[in-house]
C-alpha cells in the first residue's frame, strides 16, 4: 500500500465497524475496536485531512443508520484525537493512556447528561429495570439460587448502581488499552514508532497507595451498610478501584516471578485468571508494594 491508499483503508475500516455497532452480536468487539482506526488515522494525516476522513465517515454512517449513531462515532472520535496526537508528540505511554482514559470517561458523564436531558433516559433506572428483567426471567426457568427474592434483588441493584462510577472507570481504562495495544502495533508495521507501555514485570505502584488504602478501609468499617449518599458511594467506590490496582500489581509480581525464574510467558497469564476472580488475592499486590519482595528474588 502506498501511503495514500492506507488512509482509505482505515476510512472504511472505521466505517465498517460504525455500522457493526447497530448489529446484535457483533457491536460488543466493534466497540472496543472501534478507536483503533480513528487513532492510526490521526497519526497518518495531517489534522485537516483527518477532519475530511472524519466528515466523511459520520455522513455516511448518518445517511444509512440516522442521527443516534453520530453519538456513537463522537463518542470514540474525540479520545482517538486525544491519544493520536499524544502520539505525534511522542508523549510515554502512561501519558496517552491517562488522557484516553479520562476523555472517555468524561463523554461517558457528558453522554449520560444528554441522555436525560434529551431523551429522557436516567442510566440508573434503566439499569434497575434492566437487572429486574433479568432476574424475573432467570426466577422463571428457575436458575436463580434458593432463597432469592425480590429483597435481594433491590439489594443487587442498589449495589450495582453505588459501584457505576467504578464501572465506568474500567470500562475507559479497558477501551484506552485495547486501543493502544492495536494502535500501536499497526503503526509499528508502517514505520511510525510510538512509546511502548510499560512491560507487566516492571509494573509497580507508588508505596502512598497502600496508606490511602488502609485509610480507605477503616473509612469503610465507619460507614454504614448501604449508606447510599455521596460519601458512601465515594468511598465504596474508593475501595474497589484501590483493589482492582492492587490486583494489577499481583498480576505485574507473577510476570516479574516468571520472567527472573525463566517460566513460559503463558504461565503467569494463567495465574492472572485466579488472580482476577479471586479479590483476597490482590494482598500479595500490596505486601509487593511495601516490602521488597522483588529485590529478594532477584537476589536469589
Amino acid at each position: 500500500m502506498n501511503t495514500g491508499i492506507r488512509p482509505l483503508a482505515w476510512s472504511a475500516a472505521a466505517l465498517i465497524l460504525l455500522f457493526l455497532t447497530a448489529v446484535p452480536l457483533l457491536n460488543l468487539p466493534a466497540v472496543f475496536l472501534l478507536g483503533v482506526p480513528f487513532t492510526v488515522l490521526y497519526v497518518l494525516l495531517t489534522p485537516i485531512s483527518f477532519a475530511v476522513h472524519a466528515v466523511a465517515i459520520l455522513s455516511a454512517a448518518l445517511l444509512i443508520f440516522g442521527p443516534v449513531i453520530l453519538f456513537v462515532g463522537l463518542f470514540f472520535l474525540v479520545p482517538a484525537v486525544v491519544m493520536g496526537h499524544l502520539y505525534k508528540r511522542r508523549a510515554p505511554a502512561r501519558t496517552v493512556l491517562t488522557a484516553g482514559g479520562v476523555s472517555i470517561l468524561g463523554l461517558f458523564l457528558l453522554e449520560m447528561l444528554l441522555f436525560s436531558v434529551l431523551l429522557d433516559i436516567q442510566l440508573t433506572a434503566e439499569l434497575a429495570e434492566l437487572i429486574r428483567g433479568n432476574a424475573e426471567t432467570m426466577a422463571a426457568q428457575g436458575v436463580l439460587p434458593a432463597g432469592w427474592n425480590a429483597e435481594a434483588t433491590e439489594a443487587l441493584i442498589a449495589s450495582s448502581i453505588r459501584s457505576l462510577p467504578l464501572t465506568l472507570m474500567l470500562a475507559a481504562l479497558m477501551l484506552v488499552v485495547i486501543t493502544h495495544w492495536l494502535a500501536r502495533r499497526a503503526l509499528a508495521r508502517m514505520g511510525v514508532d510510538v512509546p511502548a507501555f510499560r512491560k507487566a514485570r516492571e509494573w509497580m505502584l507508588p508505596r502512598g497507595l497502600v496508606y490511602a488504602y488502609l485509610a480507605v478501609i477503616v473509612l469503610q468499617w465507619i460507614v454504614p451498610e448501604g449508606d447510599n449518599s455521596y460519601f458512601g458511594t465515594a468511598v465504596v467506590n474508593l475501595y474497589l478501584l484501590l483493589r482492582f490496582a492492587f490486583t494489577v500489581q499481583t498480576i505485574g509480581f507473577f510476570f516479574f516471578l516468571a520472567y527472573q525464574k525463566g517460566w513460559p510467558r503463558i504461565v503467569p497469564l494463567i495465574i492472572s485468571v485466579p488472580v482476577l476472580l479471586f479479590p483476597p488475592l490482590s494482598l500479595i499486590g500490596v505486601f509487593d508494594t511495601v516490602f521488597p519482595l522483588r529485590k529478594s528474588i532477584g537476589k536469589s
